[in-house]
């Protein structure tokens, strides 16, 4: 599911790509999904977002925030570009059709909102408003002094994973992006960080630095996609997709386990337990 880089491919794709179309109606909820959050009634959406003009589109976190007339949609899911003679998918959460006679979709892969909000109107999505308000790891606010400070609120017990892609510490940074940030570092996910040393503390600000960046300048990881359908440029180290496979370093076999209600991916030649 999409992380920072993903939104922020997305959000810049929109911008380059919806900007100024007219909505000419909206379905919502059309294959209703267990973990798929709308504003209210989504049967309400196209009522709503019916003449709107797509405007700005930013991303917060794993958040895409899109400006729709006097509406703001918030959406944490893959987004899909149809063009004028592409068939629409049969299933999907959330549809927009233009006046053009192109499309977006949006389809659920594990969880996902699809807000369609007033101005001002409340989110009731914690994640969303704190990434709103912590700076970005893509920016230069986040240094090494403000990543220290993250480090010294009562973390030291926490394993790296758990610092890293829990409680939005980092916004966008979660388990997916997070495998080959600690394989770069070269720390496994289950260090509790009152085990590691100041080169290593370096080691892992760089890593998550150097790794959102690279995810996001090739267009995100080849685990996702792009507005256009495209798998992401940057090559997964430690995912789905390389398990199995010898680690590009060290040769050792890439493993993956059950950590924290997720999986995690790595290497124990380069990540010793």
């Amino acid at each position: 599911m999409i992380e920072l880089p993903e939104a922020t491919v997305l959000a810049a794709q929109i911008n380059q790509t919806l900007k100024g179309k007219q909505v000419r109606h909206a379905i919502a909820n059309a294959s209703p999904h267990a973990f798929a959050w709308y504003t209210g009634d989504p049967a309400t959406y196209s009522q709503q977002l019916a003449g709107a003009v797509i405007g700005e589109a930013a991303a917060y976190g794993n958040h895409i925030e899109i400006q729709a007339g006097d509406r703001l949609l918030v959406i944490s899911t893959p987004v899909k570009y149809h063009s004028v003679d592409e068939k629409r998918p049969q299933k999907h959460q959330l549809l927009l059709d233009f006046e053009d006679g192109t499309a977006v979709s949006c389809t659920v892969q594990m969880w996902g909102v699809m807000l369609c909000l007033r101005e001002g109107q409340d989110t009731g999505l914690p994640d969303y408003q704190i990434a709103k308000q912590k700076p970005s790891p893509l920016s230069d606010d986040f240094d090494r002094a403000y990543f220290d400070r993250l480090m010294g609120e009562n973390t030291a017990t926490l394993s790296a994973k758990e610092f890293l892609a829990t409680k939005q510490r980092i916004p966008g940074l979660g388990n997916g992006v997070l495998q080959d940030i600690l394989w770069m570092a070269r720390i496994h996910p289950k260090w509790k960080l009152a085990s590691l040393q100041a080169d290593e503390v370096g080691q892992m600000y760089r890593a998550v630095k150097t790794v959102l960046r690279k995810m996001t300048e090739c267009g995100g990881r080849d685990t996702e996609r792009d507005l256009f359908g495209r798998p992401g440029g940057y090559k997964t180290v430690l995912s789905k997709k390389t398990l199995g496979s010898p680690c590009p370093t060290c040769g050792t076999i890439i493993k993956k386990e059950a950590y924290l209600g997720g999986q995690i991916y790595y290497c124990e030649g380069c990540q010793p337990k």
